[in-house]
């Protein structure tokens, strides 16, 4: 198969779209001047051995690469990115094939192009190959890397439904997965079933109750239940091998979920609605991977959060992830790290207190790297903080306000102080709550040493003015924002991954132009 190699010069037809260009599309052009150096003889080879595209006349691994970048700038899906490419002149620039009639890609092979990406990590292997660039062409330069870390919501595909609709189509999908499995009309299901409330427009329609009125409620709650029982009987007396197998077990599976998390036993008798939400709650059936997540106190949302990993001192992103929206931030740590590790070695991690909780934290800091975060907030409703008592680790003990001392048994464990010294002290009041006949007690964290780093670190303008130094990487975030847009494109966390990625290169080849 030959590699994909464009002609250093431009052609006549060429020219004159880039004459058009010089303006608006000033992307475009830097893409066609980049593609040489961008995928070079190295790279292409890791795509082909990774993609291994097959048939009589293959489509080149990095022209389809080239392919996902332009669909991230341009927000395009595979139908209008094969559009595109037979009929949009800047496309065809960079792509080099001006004049075409047929796009030089289907469909069909973007969908497998991306599945390998996926399969072989290609997709960080697009983003390390621009930070690459990066450094081959001069316009960066570092033996050591300072890595910022953050994230930020990512609304997710997947319709989120309330418990009704969501039961209501969790048997829907039950009943369409028998239905194709034993190829038989899904009417005869419900029919022979006795079910009522699927066949109507929709399932609250189906019910017809007054739903501000508790006890119709509760009535409806039992009907549809006894729809999900029924059903289930019918499965196990027809569907045999099918139910243990394949999409139906994956539907019933996914029915019990939504009932296991979202009812709960009535009082009265029966099942009703859980008061407030499962920690993993599971909230649209068209993405199983979505959850709920809160942007502040106040503020939820619904789908992923994407994680980005920036390079200080550059407005370049070395790496990228998204997970559920419930998913704590300090499990992303590790592996943004060691995407930061392919560039240089890690001698500075700027992160929020969020990432202070990961189990990499040790690790690093065995590594000799530097971390920098806020520290966890210390609060005790205007008493003394943990920050009023000096914690003496090297001596194993903490003096308190009062100058009165206690000893450490060890990191991650709790100090008390004596009750007799508490009782008898002027601050007692402004110090505990404690009950009479107890002292104050104060937590140790397993890396305290690090937490009284990170305080002395924001009690001097040198310090915060280094804190304030994280601030670069929202504004990578935004950038993240602006090119890939508030909502997720496909459904699942690795898919979304992939995107968050090649929008990440795009991000970085933006950079590589401004500083062309």
């Amino acid at each position: 198969m030959e590699r994909w190699t464009l002609r250093a010069e431009l052609n006549e037809e060429e020219q004159s779209v880039a004459a058009v260009l010089k303006r608006t599309g000033k992307f475009y052009l830097f893409l066609r001047k980049v593609q040489p150096l961008l995928f070079d003889d190295v790279f292409q080879a890791e795509l082909e051995s990774g993609y291994k595209p097959r048939g009589t006349d293959p489509v080149p691994p990095a022209l389809l690469a080239m392919v996902t970048l332009l669909q991230a700038y341009d927000r395009t899906s595979d139908a209008e990115a094969v559009e595109r490419g037979a009929l949009d002149l800047r496309w065809q620039l960079v792509l080099g094939c001006i004049g075409a009639k047929k796009a030089p890609f289907s469909q069909g092979v973007l969908v497998d192009f991306r599945e390998r990406m996926i399969a072989q990590n290609l997709d960080q292997r697009l983003v390390d190959r621009t930070v690459e660039l990066a450094k081959q062409t001069g316009l960066y330069g570092w033996q050591h890397v300072r890595a910022m870390l953050d994230s930020s919501p990512l609304l997710g595909a997947g319709r989120v439904e309330d418990t009704w609709n969501l039961i209501g189509r969790a048997l829907d999908t039950v009943v369409e997965c028998a239905a194709a499995g034993l190829k038989i009309p899904r009417q005869r299901i419900l029919d022979q079933a006795g079910m009522k409330l699927l066949s109507g427009s929709s399932l609250k329609a189906a019910l017809d109750i007054d739903w501000d009125d508790p006890e119709q409620q509760a009535e409806a709650m039992k009907r549809l239940l006894a729809e999900v029982a029924a059903l289930r009987k019918w499965v196990s007396e027809h569907a045999g091998h099918q139910a243990m197998e394949g999409p139906l077990k994956a539907a019933l599976d996914a029915l019990s979920r939504v009932l296991e998390q979202d009812l709960e036993p009535d009082p009265g008798g029966g099942s009703r609605i859980k008061q407030g939400v499962a920690k993993d709650r599971m909230p649209s059936l068209g993405d199983k991977e979505m959850r709920h997540g809160r942007k502040s106190k106040a503020k939820t949302f619904n789908g992923y959060k994407r994680h980005v990993l920036g390079l200080a001192g550059t407005d370049l992103i070395a790496g990228a992830l998204v997970r559920p929206a419930n998913s704590p931030e300090h499990e992303t740590l590790a592996p943004l790290v060691e995407d930061a590790r392919r560039h240089g070695e890690v001698e500075e991690i700027l992160i929020d207190r969020a990432f202070l909780s990961s189990t990499h934290i040790p690790t690093l800091r065995k590594r000799g790297v530097v971390i920098r975060s806020k520290p966890w907030p210390s609060r005790n409703a205007g008493r003394f903080t943990k920050e009023a008592f000096a914690i003496r680790l090297d001596r194993s003990e903490v003096e308190c306000p009062a100058g009165k001392r206690a000893r450490i048994r060890r990191l991650g464990s709790v100090v008390h102080f004596a009750k007799a010294a508490c009782e008898a002290c002027e601050l007692r009041i402004r110090c505990t709550v404690a009950e009479p006949g107890r002292g104050r007690s104060l937590a140790i964290h397993a890396h305290e040493d690090l937490l009284i780093e990170l305080r002395n670190l924001k009690k001097t303008p040198e310090g915060r003015a280094s804190l304030r130094e994280r601030t670069a990487i929202e504004h990578r975030l935004a950038r993240i924002h602006a090119i890939q847009g508030p909502r997720a494109r496909y459904k699942g966390a690795r898919k979304n991954t992939l995107d968050v990625r090649r929008c990440a290169a795009v991000n970085n080849l933006q950079v590589l132009q401004r500083a062309a």
